[in-house]
């Protein structure tokens, strides 16, 4: 949700020549895929430790 954000802010700031509208769009772009770089690791993490206590059963 947070990318296609970005990417309308991005859109807009291009067609109305705001480049502050257009680096708002990028910088939200760019958060948006950190957040599910990090969702991700975290999703990894949590099944390395299921399985780990899988293991010792």
């Amino acid at each position: 949700m947070d990318k296609l954000k970005g990417k309308g802010k991005e859109a807009v700031g291009k067609l109305t020549g705001d480049r502050r509208k257009e680096s708002e769009g990028k910088a939200d772009q760019a958060k948006a895929t950190a957040k599910d770089k990090v969702d991700e690791v975290g999703d990894r993490a949590k099944g390395v430790t299921d399985s780990l206590r899988n293991d010792d059963k």
